[in-house]
């Protein structure tokens, strides 16, 4: 069983009332960036709740793609990409999960070229928490931030050890 969550758009990560930013300073290009974006195995490297991602469509990804993100306590989100602009920009949305307490939730991240084989990347993370979740939501806003900086800096960390991806 999966329940449907609000299908937002770009315009979400402006109106949010959760909005979650960070960004980091890569020592890598725009392309090596999306490589590990594009790479379902990195995610649990670097995104401490995501435990498994399966892309559930063909390549190559597109505004419209989808795939499966399995989390640490039971959490599945299946997401839609709403902006793709490989080697600048993607976002995503769960248009559905498996268990209750989330109404909407998206992720946007912006990669600008530095010029100097480094790049600044920019994640956005918003979300509209439902049930005891919206409840508790004041409460755990700071952990939430915390989190998605460290995140942001486990991604740089990986990114620059140079991991050997999977050819596509």
């Amino acid at each position: 069983m999966t329940i449907q969550c609000e299908k937002v758009g770009p315009e979400f990560f402006e109106h949010a009332r959760w909005c979650f930013r960070a960004h980091e300073i890569v020592r890598a290009t725009p392309g090596r960036i999306f490589d590990v974006f594009e790479d379902a195995g990195s995610w649990p490297r670097w995104a401490f709740p995501i435990t498994r991602v399966e892309w559930t469509s063909p390549l190559p990804i597109e505004v419209g793609s989808t795939r499966t993100v399995d989390m640490m306590g039971g959490l599945t989100g299946y997401e839609e990409f709403i902006v793709w602009e490989r080697g600048r920009r993607m976002a995503f949305r769960f248009d559905e999960v498996s268990r209750p307490g989330v109404a909407a939730f998206a992720e946007d991240y912006l990669v600008t070229d530095l010029g100097d084989g480094r790049c600044l990347v920019e994640w956005t993370m918003a979300m509209v928490p439902e049930g005891a979740g919206a409840n508790l939501m004041p409460l755990t806003s700071p952990l939430m931030g915390a989190g998605l900086r460290h995140m942001l800096r486990s991604f740089r960390r990986y990114v620059e050890s140079d991991p050997v991806l999977p050819a596509c």
